[in-house]
């Protein structure tokens, strides 16, 4: 079982200069919520509940205004900074105390996730007890992604870089399941041409013991990347166009936290005080009315 998860929300969020010059890539709002909502409603989707958030030097102060330490919403949060991206990987070494002798997510704090059987996956992914899992994603331009080919019992047989030749249309989403053997292969890593850490060579580990696994999104799902102006405008247009036509919200924290008897209607409330008069708001108002 899995019960601790790693946000990666690190990184120089350069492509998304000047506004990342000021705040943190993650902080951005995604239509009325912080981008780092989202992964994390996707670790409490997991039933995931201790979660380290690994943030850039000098930008904890930022991340605590809004999430403080998850005791409103049932969850144990502890932070981590992080002083230079050194790769995806770096995650476990930098959470290596975190992490202990436990089985462990990972999900990077850019990416968004959605779909109607995604919550039954990542829970069933969350069971993972040996080896490495990862969700996939069908996606028309492999040639743009990391994919992964699998094999008839959903084995990862062959994973590839920004294929120039067809091997298979799964890309590898920003989402990992590793058991508690993680940090000794992170460590067993070195730096690429790019002097960092590749998180295609940690899985690789697992691929050559057999032990790397896959499951999907689904049809119909979303697997948005925020990390340029582009497609983090799409991934605004998107949360806005389900949220406005289902009158539903994607990513309430509160609302996941409370569903899953984490909390009461009393952390409800004091989530209303301290967002204040907004739309938000009002939406944690239906919840408990």
């Amino acid at each position: 079982m899995i019960k601790k998860g790693i946000i990666l929300a690190g990184g120089k969020g350069t492509r998304m200069s000047p506004l990342t010059k000021a705040v943190n890539k993650q902080l951005l709002p995604i239509y009325d919520k912080p981008l780092i909502f989202y992964p994390l409603s996707i670790l409490m989707l997991a039933n995931i509940k201790d979660i380290l958030i690994i943030v850039n030097k000098g930008q904890l102060d930022q991340y605590k205004k809004i999430i403080p330490n998850g005791n409103n919403l049932g969850l144990k949060i502890t932070y981590k900074e992080q002083s230079l991206p050194k790769g995806l990987p770096d995650a476990f070494l930098l959470g290596e105390e975190f992490i202990k002798n436990s089985n462990v997510a990972l999900i990077l704090g850019d990416n968004f996730f959605y779909g109607q059987n995604l919550t039954k996956n990542l829970v069933d992914c969350s069971k993972l007890k040996t080896g490495a899992k990862v969700l996939l994603h069908k996606v028309p331009k492999p040639e743009l992604f990391g994919v992964a080919k699998i094999d008839n019992k959903n084995k990862i047989t062959l994973i590839k870089e920004k294929p120039k030749k067809f091997i298979s249309d799964q890309a590898i989403t920003g989402i990992y399941f590793f058991d508690k053997n993680v940090v000794k292969y992170a460590k067993q890593l070195k730096p690429s041409n790019r002097g960092e850490l590749e998180i295609v060579d940690l899985l690789n580990k697992y691929k050559k013991k057999n032990k790397l696994s896959a499951d999907f999104i689904g049809r119909g799902g979303a697997w948005l990347d925020t990390g340029s102006m582009e497609d983090y405008y799409k991934t605004i247009s998107f949360v806005s166009a389900i949220e406005n036509r289902q009158g539903l919200k994607i990513a309430c924290l509160e609302e996941i936290a409370f569903n899953k008897k984490w909390i009461k209607k009393k952390h409800i409330n004091n989530a209303i005080k301290f967002y204040g008069n907004c739309d938000y708001s009002k939406y944690l108002k239906k919840i408990i009315s």
